[in-house]
């Protein structure tokens, strides 16, 4: 017995989360057509990769990322909390999201301590730097000032709470793809624009020092221009707004990676 479609008033309620207007009987009933429509392209692709990577598998699979598995988080935040009774699978969903997000994190900045030691393994003592690189910075005692975020650009509240000088981390990214892409954002994605970002910050800093080697004021000026920029979440965000207008020209719901990868980085 074939499984039930979604029902349109579900659809809906997930659409909801994407916008800020109402969302007709017609147009929730044609969005439950279309999702079908999705899935009737999607399952028989994750399907042919998933036996690619093991013929004998009997389960479907995401073969293109190792996740977290799904019932030891969900036991492991059972666990931890105090007032429910249990905890539903969108919580669970947020909890992988979350936990690889962090793990991610932390070894990249992990991953450049040891780059920069020259070393290729990632030992104990880069990951104690990655997690000072990561440690919010503390305010001074009394001079503490109640946050102004900008009720009209989104970055104001994040970098009242970045972490460290100038760097940019996936959860903060995360907390504001949506609003630079004015699409959901898949993680991939995510992790993508956080790479070129810090790859840019690298290629600037050539420059500076290539400059000052040179003592050349006219490129050290020219890079200094993309600098400020760079550090205030500017190029994530306008890398998140062109995958944004690349997705929805595409008709996709939602940004993936590659529409982050077909970015032209020159035109940024």
């Amino acid at each position: 017995m074939p499984a039930k479609p979604y029902a349109a008033s579900h659809i809906g309620a997930v659409a909801t989360n994407h916008t800020d207007l109402r969302i007709s009987a017609d147009v929730k009933s044609r969005l439950v057509e279309l999702s079908l429509e999705r899935l009737d392209h999607l399952v028989p692709s994750i399907e042919q990769e998933t036996l690619g990577q093991d013929p004998e598998r009997k389960t479907l699979d995401d073969p293109s990322r190792t996740r977290l598995n799904y019932n030891r988080t969900r036991e492991l935040m059972i666990d931890r909390i105090s007032t429910l009774d249990s905890v539903g699978s969108a919580a669970v969903q947020r909890g992988i999201e979350e936990i690889e997000g962090f793990l991610s994190n932390i070894i990249r900045h992990a991953e450049r301590h040891a780059s920069n030691e020259r070393v290729g393994t990632i030992k104990p003592r880069h990951l104690s730097k990655a997690l000072e690189t990561m440690a919010p910075t503390s305010p001074q005692e009394g001079n503490e000032e109640p946050s102004q975020a900008s009720d009209d650009d989104p970055l104001d509240s994040v970098l009242d709470g970045a972490t460290g000088a100038g760097v940019l981390t996936s959860a903060t990214l995360r907390r504001l793809a949506k609003s630079f892409a004015r699409l959901p954002v898949d993680s991939d994605a995510i992790e993508e624009v956080l790479l070129m970002h810090y790859d840019q910050a690298e290629r600037i800093e050539h420059l500076v020092t290539e400059g000052l080697l040179r003592s050349s004021g006219e490129m050290i000026l020219n890079s200094l221009r993309t600098t400020g920029p760079l550090l205030t979440l500017g190029f994530a965000k306008r890398a998140l707004e062109a995958a944004g207008e690349r997705a929805r020209s595409e008709g996709a719901s939602r940004v993936e990676l590659h529409h982050v990868v077909q970015i032209d980085l020159d035109r940024l």
